[in-house]
């Protein structure tokens, strides 16, 4: 495997999470033609890393500092969880690095990542099965327990 490196992004770095995160959407739902505009998620990017505040992105570079990966990750607070707990809210490796642990780095500096701020769990949404077993296997193999899926409601 070529040597990744996983840092949080750089808030210049918006254009390219944007784009890989609307390529996980695509790959999500490639039916559904809301998610062919890339640029407003170029632009949620955008805002999003400039806020800092309790949205962050962890990018996996290639040793020439090529983006081949992110993971994007949330505070969130409940009183299940004792107070504050991190969630995962996307996570994409570029087809070209998948199988070669570029995935499992990015939720080993999550880990360590949660760790520094103080929260007892992180969370993750359950990609639609049985299509998406293999992302369930990944994230189980990681030390993550399945209890199934999230719902929402679109405001």
């Amino acid at each position: 495997m070529n040597e990744i490196i996983v840092e949080r992004a750089h808030p210049d770095e918006y254009e390219t999470v944007g784009l890989l995160v609307n390529r996980l959407l695509i790959e999500l739902f490639p039916d559904d033609d809301e998610y062919r505009e890339p640029g407003k998620y170029v632009s949620a990017a955008r805002y999003l890393l400039d806020s800092g505040d309790n949205v962050w992105a962890l990018v996996a570079k290639t040793a020439i500092g090529e983006i081949v990966g992110i993971l994007t990750l949330n505070e969130c607070a409940a009183i299940y969880a004792g107070g504050n707990f991190g969630e995962i809210s996307e996570l994409y490796v570029d087809s070209s690095q998948r199988s070669s642990g570029v995935g499992a780095k990015l939720i080993d500096a999550a880990k360590q990542f949660g760790i520094q701020k103080g929260w007892p769990e992180i969370e993750v949404g359950a990609p639609p099965q049985p299509q998406w077993k293999r992302t369930i296997e990944f994230y189980t193999s990681r030390g993550f327990v399945y209890s199934g899926p999230r719902l929402y409601l679109t405001l």
